[in-house]
């Protein structure tokens, strides 16, 4: 298996009309009742196996646009903020248009008591608010996903045009190794092995975080016109803070940066769960959390490189394994992402979550502060502790980095000999 840059961007250039495409009609409701669960179920999995097409050979390009580690990690910082400020963009975008056309919440039984007990007549709790029609909810939807899809059509033709090949990466070596060789190989690497479980606990922390906050915001700390603002001020914060966790891995190594990085938010997550209700406070920890979700976003995809860089040390005579690590990189990530989903709706739909309910039971507060507080902490704990057993310091790194180089030269002076044996010849 073997992939290049023009391979992988080709990749991206013919996965992107359709998964925009998919994405559009995961808005869109369809004009009949019966099946409306298959259709979003069917246009769903087709945007995220799409996604994938996109994502893997997307971030896969680090290995292909420079063979010097400095590069890969500029690149790998570079691209994880540009990612993030999209996902700041796309927040800002989505949040604030539906934010304005976002439907009002449906009253509970509770609420319609307490309601008749503080008036002489039966009102909703919405009453003081401006009614907002099914059809603009709707518009508004379709509004923001139009937007986004033109923003992802436009960041696909900005990387066609903007990505070069590198020649000396584009040829391989030797044969190149089979798909099922090249799995039973990459998986048995054993730092790449600890690595991928260390980025799937920290993910799913981050993800069941991430997943339930508005929830959390809405209901329990009772912001349920101020969670789009307050997710946007974490992702505001975890851009600001990339190049922070750039310069700091540089210092002081990257398993350092993981430590304090991913244990930086743990505080945070503790206070938003202990102190009392208040905006201003939400805004300070919500900023503050935003630069350890920076570490989160940064960290891992920064270390991968290394991962390869050390099997490549290892297996001198393997080529095109570079797809694979990233591959099964992002299979986890959608694996975290799966799990976290499914533990979120499994724990509401015990606690009694109400759908769009303007209150819930005290037992859906007491699960949230649990998915966004006491569950990713432990998760974030059992992944910093295998991550003590990741056996690539920065020792590890140079020397790597210094024998790949030496590998290079030898190639290098072996086609230059070759090259004036022919013109003897």
């Amino acid at each position: 298996m073997h992939v290049n840059t023009r391979n992988t961007v080709c990749l991206i250039v013919l996965s992107t009309p359709l998964a925009v495409l998919a994405y559009f009609l995961i808005w869109y409701v369809p004009p009949f009742e019966d099946g409306k669960v298959i259709w979003y179920l069917f246009f769903y999995c087709i945007f995220q196996t799409l996604q994938t097409c996109f994502h893997v050979p997307y971030s896969a390009l680090t290995m292909f646009i420079s063979s010097e580690q400095k590069e890969r990690d500029s690149a790998t910082a570079y691209r994880m903020t540009v990612e993030v400020l999209g996902t700041v963009v796309g927040t800002a975008i989505q949040g604030q248009i539906v934010g304005m056309a976002n439907a009002p919440c449906l009253p509970g039984p509770g609420d319609i008591v307490a309601d008749l007990s503080n008036s002489s007549k039966s009102v909703g709790l919405n009453d003081s608010e401006p009614v907002i029609s099914l059809e603009h909810t709707k518009a508004a939807y379709m509004i923001s996903s139009g937007i986004i899809c033109s923003i992802y059509v436009l960041c696909a033709i900005v990387l066609f045009f903007g990505v070069r090949e590198q020649k000396e990466s584009s040829r391989p070596k030797s044969e190149p190794m089979g798909f099922f060789q090249g799995i039973k190989l990459v998986m048995g690497h054993g730092p790449y092995a600890k690595l991928v479980m260390v980025f799937l606990f920290t993910s799913l922390a981050f993800m069941l975080l991430e997943g339930n906050f508005a929830l959390f915001c809405s209901y329990t700390l009772g912001f349920r016109n101020d969670f789009q603002n307050i997710l946007l001020v974490i992702m505001l914060a975890a851009t600001l803070a990339i190049p922070f966790w750039q310069w700091f891995l540089t210092r002081f190594g990257k398993k350092t940066a993981v430590y304090v990085g991913t244990l930086s938010v743990v505080p945070f997550m503790i206070m938003v769960v202990v102190l009392k209700s208040n905006l201003i406070v939400t805004y300070v920890t919500s900023f503050a959390a935003g630069v350890g979700v920076a570490a989160a976003f940064l960290l891992p995809w920064s270390m991968l490189p290394d991962v390869v860089d050390d099997f490549q040390v290892q297996n001198p005579d393997s080529t095109g394994h570079e797809a694979l690590f990233y591959s099964f990189y992002v299979f986890f990530t959608k694996f975290a992402s799966g799990v976290s989903l499914g533990i979120s709706t499994l724990s509401l739909d015990f606690a009694g979550y109400i759908s769009r309910g303007c209150s819930q039971p005290e037992e859906v507060d007491t699960t949230l502060k649990l998915l966004v507080s006491a569950a990713p902490i432990v998760l974030i704990i059992i992944g910093l502790v295998i991550l003590y057993w990741y056996p690539i310091n920065e020792e590890r790194r140079l020397g790597n980095r210094k024998l790949l180089q030496e590998q290079r030269d030898n190639e290098t002076d072996s086609e230059t000999d070759s090259t004036e044996l022919a013109n003897v010849i």
